[in-house]
């Protein structure tokens, strides 16, 4: 099982959607190359979701004591708060509210990825404090890494 937050597991899924496939290990020591990869394994992969430190923030050199020390750029979302960790919460309650999630709920990847396919087609409302161009792309990558998840998940299930 993966304690995942949601707006990480977005994170993913919009790589996913860039074409990314190859996750290497980030100078921050964080695990998103970890959990990644272990999507892309097993998309029925069991999830849990989590907002405070997931299993991607727990190496995490900004992990510290649970909390994440690390600062966003603001220069682009200038109402946003300058914590990631205050930025990446309010995203993650955005996300579990359109979602239908809560902390401690447990589903797969796949499942996950139905959730946002049926629901968030316009996500400009989650990253209200970014230019509408990159809440669109943003949107775009998300809609073609969940129809790539989607399909292998698919594939993954008819081989076994």
């Amino acid at each position: 099982m993966i304690r995942i937050k949601p707006h990480h597991l977005v994170d993913i899924l919009a790589a996913f959607g860039r074409g990314q496939r190859a996750f290497e290990p980030h100078p921050y020591g964080h695990a998103v190359h970890v959990v990644a990869g272990g999507v892309l394994r097993d998309p029925h992969t069991l999830l849990e979701i989590e907002l405070g430190a997931d299993d991607i923030c727990a190496p995490c050199k900004h992990n510290v004591n649970g909390l994440c020390d690390d600062t966003i750029d603001t220069s682009f979302r200038p109402a946003a708060p300058a914590l990631k960790r205050q930025y990446n919460l309010l995203i993650d309650l955005r996300w579990c509210e359109r979602l239908a999630l809560k902390e401690g709920d447990r589903l797969t990847a796949r499942e996950f990825a139905l959730r946002v396919q049926e629901s968030a087609a316009n996500i400009s409302d989650i990253y209200g404090e970014n230019p509408p161009q990159r809440a669109a792309q943003r949107a775009h990558d998300l809609a073609a890494g969940v129809a790539f998840l989607l399909a292998l998940s698919d594939s993954t299930r008819t081989a076994s």
